[in-house]
Formats: structure tokens, sequence, C-alpha cells
């Protein structure tokens, strides 16, 4: 954690305000842009801590954006989490809540519900690169590679053949890891 200057604070901010209308899955689906800005461009995180703080913050009770404040934390502090969150949250919680008044009123509408089914595939794969980014330092492992991949493709054939609830999933795939085969 490094004491940002007011500018570089700023851009964070703006950063997470910019992601917030972008995140169309949810805020973890622009994770892989979060660790492009953060890691690869700025340097203010490596690839264990981006990893970590989204492990973390997803371990934890409660909504899925809680690692995004995890993020600033670990770059700004108190202020880095207080700008990461409230970037994130702003616009898209605002439009959130206009489109979807909006959107009940006219809910039989074809384009609403053209608009409704175009955003289905984007989601799909905006969580699927987030998935991607998180698993690549397990499977560029040698000694975790396999390990990693047979828990992926044992994961997405539980999640597409059955309607196993998400976190026992998690629970094998912590415990799998703290036996040191993954």
């Amino acid at each position: 954690m490094t004491n940002l200057p007011p500018g570089d604070l700023l851009d964070l901010f703006l950063r997470f305000l910019m992601l917030s209308l972008l995140s169309i899955g949810g805020a973890m689906s622009t994770a892989p842009e979060m660790h492009r800005f953060l890691v690869a461009d700025r340097g203010w995180l490596d690839d264990a801590e981006f990893t970590t703080a989204i492990a973390l913050a997803q371990a934890a009770p409660g909504p899925n954006v809680l690692f995004v404040p995890v993020l600033g934390f670990q770059v700004a502090g108190v202020l880095g989490a207080a700008a990461a969150l409230i970037g994130i949250l702003l616009p898209s919680t605002l439009l959130s809540l206009g489109v979807s008044r909006w959107g009940a009123q006219r809910r039989d509408a074809p384009a609403v519900r053209a608009f409704t089914a175009g955003l289905a595939p984007v989601s799909v794969g905006l969580v699927f690169a987030t998935g991607w980014l998180l698993s690549l330092p397990f499977i560029a492992a040698p000694e975790h590679r396999l390990g990693a991949l047979a828990l992926i493709v044992a994961t997405m054939a539980v999640t597409l053949k059955t309607r196993l609830a998400p976190i026992w999933m998690i629970v094998v795939g912590a415990t799998v890891g703290a036996l040191g085969w993954v």
C-alpha cells in the first residue's frame, strides 16, 4: 500500500467510474481491465496481490463487488478503497435505477426485449474473460497446471449439468487448494 498523490487518487476514481459503465455482468466482469490498469499499466499491485484481493473478497459473505474496495485499499489505503468503491458504484447505480424504472414501464416493447436478450452473451463473455484472467497464475505454474485445469473443467461441467449452488464448488476449490493439490 502506498500513499498516492491526489492526481493518482483521482485517476483511480475516474478509472473505476468508467469501468462502472462497462460492468454489464457485474463488477467482476471488468476485472481484466482492472488488472491491466492496476498491475500492467500502473504497477501498483502485482499479479499475486490482485488475485489474492479478489479471492479474499469472494470468500467473504456479502456482495460480489467487495473486491473493488479491497483492491483500492491495497493501492492507497482507506482513501483508495473509497475512491474505487464510489467510482464503481455511483454511475452504474444511478443508471440502473433510471433504466430499470423506464424498462419496467416498457417491458413488453420489442426493443427492450431485444436489448435484454443481447446483454446475456455480453455478460457471459465478460465473466468468462474474468475467469480466464484469474486462472492464469495457476495454469502458468507447472506444479499447479494439471490440477488447475482439472478443477476448471470439473467446475464448468458441474455448473452446466447441475443446479448445484456455486458455494459448494467454492468449498471444493478451497479444500483442494488447502490440501495443496492445486
